[in-house]
């Protein structure tokens, strides 16, 4: 029994100080992780998936996307408001009516990404 609680213990043995010291120095911080982790929140919603590929083909206004997707006026808003927050949608009025747009090139190649990682 003893041996198995020492094997669940974490000890440093030897740290190679080389390496920690090259990964220290390249990785993001805090403040970008965090950013990155609420990026990556906004994907975990498969209404926001759908929301941007039907964007992909066209910009559109929130009745056209609720059409299509078969949801409320109000469902499409509050999606769309988390979407224009992390700046994934840009939008452009035209009279009364707003239409939304991806906001460029990035958003379709993180989708891209995703897609052909869970495809393999």
């Amino acid at each position: 029994m003893k041996k198995k609680q020492e094997a669940e213990c974490c000890e440093f043995i030897h740290v190679h100080q080389d390496i920690v010291d090259r990964v220290n120095r390249v990785m993001p911080d805090e403040d970008t992780l965090y950013n990155l982790s609420e990026l990556f929140k906004i994907f975990g919603d498969s209404t926001r998936i759908k929301i941007l590929y039907v964007l992909f083909e066209s910009e559109m206004c929130v009745c056209d996307i609720a059409q299509l997707l078969q949801m409320t006026q109000s469902a499409i808003s509050h999606q769309l408001r988390a979407l224009k927050q992390s700046k994934l949608v840009s939008f452009r009025r035209e009279g009364k009516t707003v239409f939304y747009a991806l906001a460029d090139s990035h958003v379709r190649t993180i989708l891209d990404q995703g897609m052909e990682h869970v495809s393999e």
